[in-house]
């Protein structure tokens, strides 16, 4: 089968596969550093961590860039593995982040590796005819002013009308099909009811 396109149209999906190729090199690291069930999303939270003292979810999702449900999920999967432990804060309603003894012992990795991955994403983007972090900056930036599901709906106001008449002439092609074939099934319940009499 031929490959589909590579421009914007797979925007998404080839952005996800380079980052799976990306995290799953940097989680092969941390196996061979001795840290097999570390998770690349983990070093920036710890960083922070590290960095700003215990924090809230909020707090640690404004430091490394991501949204707080991303920042939520990373962070329930760290207190899972025992990197991290969430208490009460001033206010009962908020929930601090603090590193486990675990999660400190291993900064200094954490640290060395960082500065490792940093140098080897440096390389990679002399190779790019563009700065790839610097790319990805202002995608964010673009998508901040006008988000995707807005350039969508621009790029195709009627879209959700078409999708609506779309939905009605397949139900109303179903209801055809299923129409007569719940007549026949009629039909033949009729007639072993007529057996059966």
């Amino acid at each position: 089968m031929p490959f589909l396109d590579s421009g914007p149209g797979l925007l998404g999906t080839r952005l996800r596969h380079l980052l799976e190729l990306l995290d799953a090199d940097v989680a092969a690291v941390y196996a061979e550093l001795g840290e097999a069930g570390f998770r690349p999303r983990f070093t920036p939270v710890l960083r922070a961590l590290a960095a700003f003292g215990p924090s809230s979810i909020r707090e640690l999702a404004d430091a490394i860039g991501v949204t707080h449900s991303a920042a939520s999920q990373t962070v329930a999967h760290m207190a899972g593995e025992g990197f991290v432990v969430l208490m009460p804060g001033a206010d009962a309603r908020r929930r601090i982040v603090h590193p486990t003894a675990k999660a400190e012992a291993l900064l200094p990795m954490l640290e060395a590796e960082w500065a490792a991955t940093a140098a080897a994403a440096a390389e990679l983007e002399a190779e790019l005819s563009f700065p790839l972090s610097r790319l990805v900056d202002e995608v964010l930036e673009a998508l901040s002013r006008r988000p995707m599901r807005q350039r969508i709906a621009d790029a195709a106001p009627d879209l959700a009308a078409r999708a609506r008449a779309g939905r009605e002439d397949g139900r109303q092609g179903v209801e055809a099909e299923t129409g007569d074939i719940g007549a026949g099934a009629g039909a033949g319940r009729a007639a072993e009811g007529g057996r059966r009499d």
